[in-house]
């Protein structure tokens, strides 16, 4: 087990791999891909997360859309499903 794989470069984790470790973890690396999905989705629609009514197409227009928490946990989950698919590749999983 590689024990803080989190933050390791592509050459530490091939010595390890040549070392026989079967198994990284990447937590850490997984926590701050979620958080960089959230705070993506934040700066991109920060003028439609300021109140329920009111956004840069008008003053009476609704956000609901935007603060719902679907939208931006979805945007979170892709961005950690994207660092775990690098974790995957840089292990050399197979089938991926």
């Amino acid at each position: 087990v590689f024990h803080g794989g989190s933050g390791s470069e592509k050459h530490e984790i091939a010595t390890a791999l040549g070392a026989g470790v079967a198994k990284m973890n990447v937590d850490t690396d997984t926590q701050w891909a979620y958080w960089e999905g959230l705070l993506k989705f934040y700066k991109d629609k920060e003028g439609y997360l300021q109140g329920q009514i009111g956004n840069p197409e008008g003053e009476d227009k609704p956000n609901k859309n935007y603060y719902d928490p679907r939208k931006w946990v979805r945007c979170s989950e892709e961005t950690m499903r994207d660092r775990v698919i690098v974790a995957y590749k840089d292990l050399k999983a197979p089938g991926v």
